[in-house]
């Protein structure tokens, strides 16, 4: 079993790079093919591309995003197999990572913003009808967002066929989503907060909190890492 001792600390990558500006012909491209083509042929034009390695693909990428996206900034990077539904309702902010395989699946009446900066793992799943990612986010990989939930009334009935209920889900800058964790309808995670590996997310977690287990409970606060830190 390894120790403290046999960890190694490396600089942060993600979090620390700059966004920089994107050239121009990404907007212009951008801005051509939504005009030229329509939302229902920019998400078929757009498969051609979702799941190359190159170069190319991933410009191509970030392009249609641009084209499609309600709001999209500069140094977006998207992976292979990332895809979307009514992606006309996402805000993405600056130097976002999307990572490989992830689906944001938003709402046609809906809205879905991800801040800049904030980093998305593979194979994520967001349940994206009403939702906030803020600034400086970190997100694992497999994390999952369910945002709506059928009633399950009248009990007559299959659950299935009653009405869905959709609950905003808040993430506030800075917090970090553990791999495997899934945040349930209506939950806010506070600022700074830490959201173990496997948590299921039930109630609003306090800023600065480490929350673990199902469901998630608090087992520690942050300053009193920084504190045994000095």
């Amino acid at each position: 079993m390894s120790s403290e001792a046999d960890a190694r600390r490396v600089g942060a990558v993600h979090g620390l790079r700059e966004a920089k500006p994107d050239p121009g012909y990404i907007a212009e491209l951008a801005s051509y093919l939504r005009e030229q083509c329509g939302h229902e042929n920019l998400r078929e034009l757009y498969s051609r591309f979702a799941h190359g390695d190159g170069v190319f693909d991933a410009l191509m990428r970030q392009v249609f995003w641009r084209a499609l996206t309600r709001r999209c900034g500069d140094s977006l990077r998207v992976e292979p197999g990332a895809g979307f539904k009514h992606p006309e309702t996402f805000e993405i902010g600056s130097g976002v990572f999307i990572g490989s395989q992830s689906y944001l699946q938003g709402r046609f009446d809906g809205r879905c913003v991800i801040g800049d900066h904030t980093w998305i793992g593979p194979h994520s799943y967001f349940d994206a009808r009403d939702l906030v990612l803020e600034d400086h986010v970190g997100w694992g990989p497999g994390a999952k967002v369910l945002g709506s939930a059928h009633t399950g009334v009248p009990v007559d009935i299959p659950i299935i066929q009653t009405d869905l209920e959709i609950k905003p889900v808040r993430v506030q800058a800075w917090a970090d989503i553990g791999t495997n964790a899934v945040l349930l309808p209506g939950v806010t995670v506070g600022r700074g907060a830490v959201v173990g590996a496997g948590a299921v997310v039930t109630q609003d977690v306090p800023a600065f909190a480490t929350v673990a287990g199902v469901p998630a409970k608090i087992i520690g606060w942050r300053k009193d890492l920084a504190a045994g830190a000095q």
